[in-house]
């Protein structure tokens, strides 16, 4: 099975273009181990789609099946350009969380960044959680998977590999959740670090970064149509939202290298 390992921000994916295996879980599980596999947070299969230009099934590093993912898409539009599978800039993508739009940004015959069209945000009331002998509060934002903001006053002393595992396997979440804390910089700009619900630490997350803008405006620290910059531990984000929760994600994707499972 050949593979090609790329990136949006660091959030780092093996890419594979035909159908999902039987045994899907225990390969996700082998491969994106960053030790004894080729290392990542997790594997995307594209195909061709009935209803799309496109159809991408995501999985974690812990063999388990994403809806969707924002810094994962981005690189399928490079995937399919960058190899000729069409010469189309404007693409739709068939995701669990439904369609996507892409539009590819294209230097030198190669894509360079990609502006994502990701859909509605939908941001819930605040909830209170029980974690650890203290209660925080968040924000739940869906962007078609689930996401919960935490915004706190110094982002990088957060715990976060203690307190992301105890957020995404809290009782308020069944089916577990993307847990995201966000320090407010300016009205156009936040830094946000990630706990993704599969994979733990991640070094971006895109559908997160678009929930922490959707939550940020909620709480009236940012405003709508305007672009927000948000800094991630791998690079920054630009993230839209109109009047209506329409989200619109710019960033770049980068292919590392291509490799062969035997």
């Amino acid at each position: 099975m050949r593979f090609t390992k790329m990136h949006g921000l660091g959030n780092d994916y093996l890419y594979v273009f035909g159908e999902v295996p039987e045994n899907i879980k225990e390969l996700s599980i082998r491969l994106s181990d960053r030790h004894f596999g080729a290392g990542s947070d997790g594997m995307i299969y594209i195909s061709l789609s009935r209803v799309a230009d496109f159809k991408m099934r995501i999985f974690n590093a812990d063999g388990s099946e994403a809806k969707m993912c924002g810094n994962g898409i981005r690189c399928v539009g490079k995937y399919v350009y960058d190899k000729g599978y069409t010469d189309k800039t404007h693409l739709t993508i068939e995701t669990l969380s439904g369609i996507k739009r892409l539009e590819l940004q294209v230097r030198n015959g190669k894509v360079k960044s990609v502006i994502a069209d990701m859909g509605t945000s939908k941001v819930s009331a605040p909830l209170s959680l029980e974690l650890g002998g203290q209660t925080l509060t968040c924000l739940p934002v869906d962007m078609g998977n689930p996401h919960a903001v935490f915004f706190c006053g110094d982002v990088e002393s957060v715990p976060l590999a203690t307190l992301g595992a105890k957020v995404e396997h809290h009782a308020a979440f069944p089916d577990g959740v993307n847990a995201e804390f966000v320090q407010v910089l300016s009205p156009t700009e936040i830094r946000m670090r990630v706990w993704e619900r599969g994979s733990g630490i991640t070094m971006a997350c895109g559908t997160g970064a678009c929930a922490s803008v959707a939550a940020a405006i909620e709480k009236g620290y940012c405003e709508r149509n305007v672009w927000v910059s948000v800094r991630l531990d791998g690079g920054t984000l630009q993230i839209k939202i109109d009047g209506q929760g329409g989200v619109l994600m710019q960033g770049p994707a980068e292919t590392v290298y291509e490799g062969e499972s035997v």
